[in-house]
């Protein structure tokens, strides 16, 4: 039988590991006036009703969008901001383009 000292010495952790961390999604919105939004978020669902009730973006606010045009999952917030920056640097007409593209 083990000792009582070397059973207290196994290690065991104190505590659960952290959770892996959530991705960050792009979005890309139509709104009311057929203008598009983009932005990102941990929740795309939940950001779109934040905008539609007037929660969202002052942009948003002005331009109340109708639905969720494109979203792209990231690992990172960093990596969705870059993306974002990369998407709205693009023509209109190549936006939507921009989500056919594997990442």
């Amino acid at each position: 039988m083990a000792s009582r000292t070397a059973l207290h010495n196994r290690s065991v952790p104190r505590t659960l590991p952290d959770p892996p961390p959530k991705p960050y999604w792009l979005y890309l919105l139509e709104c009311e006036d057929g203008v598009y939004y983009a932005g990102i978020a941990l929740d795309v669902e939940q950001r779109f009703f934040r905008h539609v009730f007037g929660l969202g973006a002052r942009f948003t606010r002005a331009r109340p969008p109708v639905r969720v045009l494109a979203a792209r999952e990231y690992p990172t917030k960093g990596d969705a901001l870059r993306a974002e920056a990369r998407l709205k640097a693009l023509s209109r007409a190549r936006k939507l383009a921009f989500f056919d593209v594997v990442a």
